[in-house]
Formats: structure tokens, sequence, C-alpha cells
């Protein structure tokens, strides 16, 4: 819901890319990439305020057009509670036949 994780990351600044097999995602190290909206914000300081369908479609676009790559573990950080983003991660990451899930929210 923001552009936390750039910041925790140490990434402030980096952009993504777009390629022949979708969007780049920034690399930390060799073997841990970041998606974030915070990397799509013309300013860091920049409040996300988007519900409902528009947020879903950019964690669908988010697991669907981002180039992973071969990755042994995907890391969601979604807000804490039961919203709608940890019930349509799991409808769209169902659709790719993990080996399996962890799901950890806290109930603020």
């Amino acid at each position: 819901c923001g552009p936390s994780i750039p910041k925790m990351m140490g990434l402030e600044g980096e952009e993504i890319h777009q390629s022949n097999s979708g969007w780049s995602p920034v690399y930390v190290e060799e073997n841990l990439c970041v998606m974030s909206i915070g990397f799509m914000l013309g300013d860091a300081d920049d409040p996300v305020i988007w519900r409902g369908p528009r947020k879903n479609g950019l964690v669908k676009q988010f697991l669907r057009d981002v180039d992973w790559g071969h990755q042994d573990f995907l890391v969601v950080d979604t807000p804490p509670g039961t919203s709608d983003e940890h019930i349509s991660i799991a409808q769209y990451l169902k659709a790719t036949n993990p080996d399996g899930a962890i799901i950890v929210t806290t109930p603020q």
C-alpha cells in the first residue's frame, strides 16, 4: 500500500524497466529481487490510496507480468488484516501450481 519496500531495502531512486519478457524487478543481490509500487511513484512520499479492482489489478500484474525468472521463494508484503489482497494473491498463485505457500498475517 505504500512505497516502504524500496526505502527498507535501500533501493530508493531505482526504477523498473520493461523488457520483452515483462517488467524487470530491481535486484538487491544476485538472488534477491524486489517489485514495489514505490518504484512507480513520482515522489517517494506520495500515498497510495487504491482499493478494490485497481489494487487487485496491480497485484495480479506483479505476479503475472514481472519477469521473476527462477525463484525459490516469493515473499509478498501486504497490509495487516484480512483484506482482498490476501484472497487475490492466493487465487492468482493457485493457477501457477506452487509447491506450497505460507501466509502470515496479523489481525490489526
